[in-house]
């Protein structure tokens, strides 16, 4: 099905058009483009104008670029345009505009692409569902979404993120969202920010672009809810309160089962009982926020509540697997909790209880943890801080893998201390000698820790079942 012609493509970003053609899909990158695609030529750590002519042999039915690059011919199919991310900007605008789907926007320090996920399960039961892939949640991933979004989208959910202060707020105006959700402010990006209670202003931003008659969805639990509260009401828009001292969504207990969640809440006096199939209690706060996004987007609660009970998260943000480690004795296994795709001090905290909470059955829980950057000058401080939590005490062996996680290193006693590493690669040449049958093990850390080559090298050791979702997200 055809997304964008040449022509309406060409009136959305004001370029100029060479050949005829029309895209179904929309890429920024050779290595996932599909035939029919309109390639973005963007500037980042490399330019897109080099990729190109490969993009354009892949079956790219155009190129949206800013010249014509070297190695392509004058009658390629080009869309021409003096800046190619304000393009896309534009075109994203115009995604947006030609749609009557409803919108939601998800923003937070932890959980927003889980709850973005979240949100898209229910809504998919409910109509045409349109949503940010994986964390395109920034100045070209929200762009991107809104351009890549179907004319007959029914709903879509828009993720947005930030590092640094002033970016929320464009983003949001650019999804013109009908109700936006704030997950919960913490102690993320403090390298940008003075306080957290300049990042909950950051967070509050997103209800800048609500539409008229738009609803702000907000977490009453967190100490700076009154700084989101204040903003909602400045802008006189609807807000409906979500957690364990709402007056609207109020999450009453939770209960972990094997990999399931069971929540209990109350819905403006009315009960409410929800399941999740993934272990993890701050899950149930995200569940029942999502639940009254979909709510105030118009969406059937029970039937939002029924589809959320089958979601569980994708590899890197949670999934918990069990590892067989030989193909005859099948009681030979170990639980793997992925959660290497990034981590913060609140996330962080969440993962580690999930770990307690998990029985390891004859063996050990044990926790592969990678530093967590942008935390600004107190950051070997709360890294430290994790030996604290009263979750470590559950915890028999820690590996230590960073400069920053130094601190935590030194902080632990001796008897849980695995050993401190500069990089995860130090230790995958004897990890099998370090894990054995009955164990339970998180690996968590920022990305760029890389904790995702333990989490390979521990695959490996198996066969891998995934089971279900164990920890958050950012």
């Amino acid at each position: 099905m055809t997304l964008w012609t040449a022509a309406e493509a060409a009136e959305a970003v004001g370029g100029r058009v060479q050949g005829s053609w029309a895209a179904t899909g929309i890429s920024i990158d050779t290595r996932t483009l599909q035939s029919g695609d309109l390639f973005v030529a963007l500037k980042a750590a490399r330019d897109g104008h080099e990729f190109v002519a490969q993009a354009l042999d892949k079956g790219a039915a155009a190129a949206l670029v800013s010249h014509v690059p070297d190695g392509v011919g004058d009658d390629a199919p080009l869309l021409i345009v003096p800046d190619v991310q304000a393009a896309l900007e534009a075109l994203g605008r115009a995604g947006r505009a030609r749609t009557q789907a409803r919108v939601v926007a998800v923003t937070g320090s932890v959980g927003k692409t889980s709850t973005k996920e979240m949100l898209a399960q229910m809504l998919r039961a409910q109509g045409v569902t349109h949503a940010s892939i994986a964390s395109y949640n920034n100045h070209w991933g929200v762009p991107l979404t809104l351009a890549r979004m179907p004319r007959d989208t029914d709903y879509a959910v828009i993720e947005i993120g930030m590092n640094h202060p002033g970016e929320i707020a464009p983003l949001a105006r650019l999804a013109r969202p009908h109700v936006a959700m704030i997950t919960t402010v913490a102690a993320v990006h403090l390298e940008a920010f003075d306080s957290v209670a300049e990042i909950a202003g950051e967070k509050a931003a997103i209800l800048d672009g609500l539409e008229p008659g738009g609803t702000a969805v907000l977490n009453v639990d967190i100490e700076q809810a009154d700084i989101l509260r204040d903003h909602a009401r400045t802008l006189g828009v609807r807000i409906v309160e979500f957690g364990r001292t709402a007056r609207d969504h109020r999450l009453l207990d939770v209960a972990v089962q094997d990999d399931t969640t069971i929540a209990r809440a109350q819905v403006r006096g009315n009960p409410l009982l929800f399941k999740i199939a993934t272990a993890g209690q701050h899950f149930a706060m995200n569940g029942l926020g999502a639940l009254a996004a979909a709510a105030a987007l118009g969406a059937d609660p029970a039937l939002a509540a029924l589809s959320l009970g089958r979601w569980s998260p994708d590899r890197g943000r949670g999934v918990r697997e069990v590892i067989q480690l030989d193909p005859v004795e099948t009681d030979k296994t170990l639980i793997l909790l992925d959660d290497a795709y990034n981590a913060n001090p609140t996330s962080m905290a969440a993962a580690l209880q999930v770990l307690a909470a998990t029985e390891p059955g004859r063996g050990r829980r044990i926790a592969f943890l990678g530093d967590m950057k942008e935390l600004g000058p107190d950051a070997a401080a709360m890294h430290a801080a994790l030996a604290e939590l009263d979750a470590m005490q559950s915890v028999d062996q820690v590996y230590c893998i960073g400069p920053l996680m130094q601190a935590l290193h030194d902080a632990l006693p001796a008897d849980k201390r695995g050993g401190h590493h500069e990089t995860s690669a130090e230790l995958l040449a004897d990890l099998h000698n370090r894990l054995q049958a009955g164990d339970v093990v998180l690996a968590k850390g920022s990305l760029s820790m890389q904790l995702g080559r333990i989490v390979d090298a521990i695959r490996k050791m198996g066969h891998s079942r995934p089971r279900h979702g164990a920890q958050g997200d950012e």
